[in-house]
């Protein structure tokens, strides 16, 4: 095993039997052995769910791997045979160094127990002595924050302060590879971000394998994705092209095939019309200028959907329609997605996203709140634009990118017909940004002294 594979499964599946009954477990425990004794085949009282079948991937040391999939694909499973609370049917697991995970809710507790005797007991598991969890009890409850119930029984805790415990104690067991399943959503916002900034600081040299459903999550925090679908890997590889692929499975299932689009055709964008650059106006004024180079809308950008109305252009133009080709950080332009449809739309909406290089969202936002009362009537072969007029952000130098949809229906129930990844890239080049990822145009800064 290479000393830098520090998780390595090979061919594992897991196979559970399914009986419709109760009683067919007690046939299939007795019958089978004594049918042949008579004359009968063996027979077989259950039916076999594969929940992985022939899995192989390795992960290396630092490594931080995001798994994706649908309910049902498997996800869950795996990571309790890489912690060995499940046994596999066939294949191996080989893992080296200590190993904490954070499963799904409860897990490891006991809910007679007091969290005092919990955190005990789950530290012991984990390989920590009596000694080793005494030196470190009183941070971990600090770094819990549930005070005072840490001697009330789990069973009277809520969800939230259950995962908290869980994840405390799994931040104080010194371990080589965390695996971590879907468990943190059910923490709030400010344990949550505390949970972040201590996954973060392992990353720096621990390994992570962190289940979720939320695909920016594992952009943002993953080096490597893992698309698990029906027990079976169906795709590894850069979490920002095993998310869009995953989204554009998703919609797929919810609405039916539809057409892997790859061209937006009845481009509109006339090559004729003269482009600005939004920086004139600005030369030599501040050395603080916010920069941003936009390229053209990419007719061959990948996208999917039903087919059935689709993006024909995006650009951006200042307040009086000059597109532009060079945009300055805080200064006021109108986002323009234009589409056409080919049948008749009873609510479309039209959206975008920005996204940072890691495909992380960055801002967005869509026309279905603005029309919801009164949708715009769209019939077939219809025309649409859409505007979106806002004050850019300064951006923080690297490269970024819009996606683009439309659609049919509402916020959380429509019909994607189309969806463009990387619609419009652009580079931030000079910039004012000192720290995060956006810098907000400051109307005044003022700073005073009162010395009494």
């Amino acid at each position: 095993m290479c000393s830098d594979v520090v998780i390595k499964v090979r061919k594992l599946s897991k196979c559970f039997q399914i009986y419709e009954q109760p009683r067919d477990r007690l046939k299939q425990m007795l019958l089978p052995r004594f049918q042949p004794l008579i004359g009968q085949s063996p027979k077989q009282y259950f039916r076999e769910f594969w929940a992985l079948e022939e899995l192989s991937f390795d992960v290396t040391r630092g490594e931080t791997v995001g798994i994706i999939g649908r309910n049902g694909s498997g996800k869950s499973t795996l990571l309790q045979m890489l912690c060995g609370t499940l046994t596999p049917t066939s294949g191996e697991v080989e893992i080296t160094g200590r190993v904490a995970a954070l499963l799904e809710l409860g897990s490891g507790f006991n809910p007679e127990f007091t969290g005092r005797e919990n955190v005990y007991m789950n530290a012991s598991v984990l390989g920590l002595s009596n000694t080793e969890v005494d030196r470190r009890f009183e941070d971990i409850v600090a770094f819990s924050e549930i005070g005072e119930f840490i001697d009330q029984p789990v069973k009277t805790y809520s969800s939230g302060m259950m995962v908290r415990l869980a994840f405390s104690v799994i931040a104080h067991v010194d371990a080589d590879i965390l695996i971590i399943d879907e468990a943190l959503a059910v923490g709030d916002a400010f344990f949550t971000q505390k949970c972040m900034r201590f996954l973060r600081k392992f990353m720096k040299h621990g390994t992570v394998l962190f289940v979720s459903h939320d695909t920016t999550a594992v952009r943002n925090l993953c080096n490597r994705a893992l698309w698990l679908d029906n027990g079976r890997l169906l795709m590894e590889g850069a979490p920002k092209d095993i998310s869009e692929k995953y989204l554009e499975a998703f919609y797929e299932s919810q609405q039916g095939k539809g057409l892997k689009l790859k061209k937006a055709s009845d481009k509109q964008n006339n090559p004729s019309r003269p482009f600005k650059d939004q920086r004139d106006e600005f030369i030599n004024q501040s050395n603080l200028r916010n920069d941003i180079e936009i390229f053209q809308f990419d007719q061959d950008a990948l996208g999917f959907g039903t087919g059935k109305a689709q993006v024909t252009n995006v650009q951006f133009t200042d307040s009086e329609g000059s597109i532009l080709s060079w945009v300055v950080g805080g200064e006021d332009v109108v986002l323009q997605v234009e589409a056409k449809s080919q049948v008749q739309m009873q609510s479309p909406i039209i959206g975008f996203f920005v996204k940072d290089k890691l495909g992380q969202e960055v801002f967005g936002d869509n026309t279905y709140l603005s029309f919801y009362d009164d949708p715009v009537q769209c019939g077939a072969d219809a025309r649409l634009v859409a505007e979106f007029k806002f004050q850019m952000p300064r951006l923080a130098s690297g490269h970024y990118s819009i996606t683009v949809a439309i659609a049919d229906g509402n916020q959380v129930e429509h019909i994607q017909h189309h969806w463009i990844h990387d619609a419009i890239t652009f580079r931030s080049e000079a910039t004012s940004v000192v720290s995060g990822t956006v810098g907000i145009p400051m109307k005044e800064i003022d700073l005073k002294a009162h010395n009494d």
